[in-house]
């Protein structure tokens, strides 16, 4: 304790320090001096947002994050928008404190699965050459159930994915068109989020590297044959990780330890995250110990599940439609994107069609994201347009007129651009709002590091919220436009935007200049 006091009354010297005070046992209150702050907003304005930002929580420089992982021949539903939202913030986050990220999709694209999509391809008319996939929902349904019911499709089924496992032929033609066709639509997907530079690397990537991993295994003891299966049997784990079936097929075990390998071995990553729902937490316990007690995993080698609740419906079940169907993601945003556009027109009459089309998907998409990733992402949430759409409470809609707002204000005034960036110059804090708002702006680079460290988005969707009402207070009692201290409120609302712009480019969302 002396020596922290020591460093304490070291700082209280120097000019980062106004106030330094002990308050009650185990507990010291520091203040911060308003020049400091005022230097330091000074110095965003200049120099931008990236002179604030963080380092990557223990050094981590080659970083892969695992998200989205949507099922070829399986339209894109509800269940990947947090997989996909989630995992594009952390990558954004990591990127913007200096990582260097890879962005995998792992997306299910082997399996028995594709025996009964290939023969039924094959058997519409043209063949698989020449035949229409048309809605993947549909053909994927009638596959299924064609295989369900039909004893001798089964046994072809079942026959073609023997074959395509086997090698190059007519099986993997036909399987690299039903991938092309999902990738189509995925893609399409990830354009309107804004989903960059994802790099699919599906199952069938892993295969070959799978049997050599499993061989270890054995070698070294690790794995033993239970009931015919290859399995591990992990600490405090009473049901084994099987990683061969025993009718010698691989699985979800076989590939994700084959994927671990290779991510640390092969792509030389740090730090490895899994986005995926909360249900796999269990299986990725397991597959990291195995992967650590083989040596894949080495000390310095960080690896994390990133888990998430459900989506829900108002009637507290899975968000599905009316028909129990589950929910395509690309419906609900082009819900979201219609219910934005009609709040416009009502708004502003006077736009384009053009103009509010593109404002209406900001917003929506914006709508969509946030609303998810203001949720602590262990738990379920309740789907609801109402609210995520609201102009009143924590909700993109209304952080986006905010920032609107702000940005109105700046424009009002005329003021040259470069006094609000590169030529920025003193800061006034002489009232008690101005000192809040400049402290809340100071501590950004903060919730980023709570983002890193605890791997939870919703610490910068609070901290984005926190910064709107601490601007709303001080604009309620500090005039700035023709006050005597204009130029001075300016900077502080300028530098209000440039922190609020770079949460919504971490989050994922486009920020509008006027609404």
């Amino acid at each position: 304790m002396c020596v922290l006091l020591r460093y304490v009354c070291s700082l209280a010297l120097t000019a980062i320090t106004s106030v330094f005070s002990i308050a009650g046992p185990g507990f010291i209150n520091i203040s911060l001096s308003r020049s400091y702050l005022a230097d330091r907003l000074v110095g965003l304005l200049r120099h931008g947002a990236k002179c604030w930002a963080p380092r990557v929580p223990g050094g981590s420089k080659q970083c892969i994050v695992d998200f989205s992982s949507p099922n070829i021949a399986k339209e894109m539903h509800v269940g990947h928008l947090r997989s996909t939202i989630l995992g594009e913030t952390l990558s954004c986050c990591l990127e913007y404190a200096g990582a260097k990220v890879l962005r995998l999709n792992h997306v299910g694209d082997w399996g028995t699965q594709f025996g009964m999509l290939i023969e039924h391809l094959n058997d519409q008319p043209g063949g698989s050459d020449g035949a229409s996939i048309g809605d993947l929902q549909a053909f994927y349904k009638a596959s299924k159930k064609r295989f369900d019911e039909d004893a001798e499709f089964k046994l072809r089924a079942q026959a073609a994915v023997v074959r395509l496992q086997a090698g190059e032929g007519p099986e993997r033609d036909a399987w690299r068109r039903i991938c092309d066709v999902s990738r189509q639509e995925f893609d399409a997907i990830y354009k309107r989020l804004d989903v960059k530079n994802l790099v699919e690397r599906g199952e069938s990537f892993y295969n070959e590297f799978i049997p050599a991993r499993l061989e270890e295994l054995a070698e070294k003891g690790v794995s033993t044959m239970s009931d015919g299966a290859q399995c591990v049997f992990t600490p405090g784990n009473q049901t084994p990780l099987i990683v061969r079936k025993s009718d010698g097929g691989f699985n979800y075990a076989s590939t994700d330890l084959a994927a671990i390998w290779h991510r640390v071995h092969k792509e030389r990553a740090d730090w490895v995250i899994y986005v995926t729902d909360a249900g796999q937490a269990g299986h990725f316990v397991q597959v990291f110990a195995t992967a650590k007690t083989m040596g894949w995993i080495p000390e310095a080698v960080r690896v994390d599940h990133v888990g998430f609740g459900l989506v829900l419906g108002d009637d507290g079940k899975r968000f599905r439609t009316r028909s129990s169907e589950v929910v395509r993601l690309v419906d609900l945003l082009d819900e979201a994107v219609t219910r934005c556009a009609a709040q416009l027109k009502e708004r502003n009459p006077e736009w384009s069609d053009a103009e509010i089309q593109d404002a209406a998907e900001a917003m929506g998409y914006g709508a969509v994201k946030y609303a998810d990733l203001n949720q602590n992402r262990n738990t379920n949430y309740t789907f609801s347009f109402d609210r995520m759409l609201s102009l009143q409470g924590n909700t993109a809609v209304y952080l986006l007129y905010a920032h609107a707002r702000i940005c109105s204000i700046v424009r009002k005034s005329g003021v040259d651009e470069k006094l609000l960036g590169p030529e920025a110059k003193d800061i006034q804090l002489a009232t008690p709002e101005e000192a809040a708002l400049a402290l809340t702006i100071a501590r950004f680079p903060e919730a980023v590091e709570a983002v890193l460290e605890e791997l939870m988005p919703n610490r910068l969707t609070d901290y984005l919220y926190d910064l709107s009402t601490k601007f709303n207070d001080f604009y309620t009692n500090c005039p700035v436009i023709g006050s005597d201290e204009q130029a001075s409120r300016l900077q502080l609302c300028e530098a209000t935007a440039v922190v609020m712009r770079q949460c919504f480019t971490l989050l994922g969302i486009r920020p509008l200049m006027r609404l």
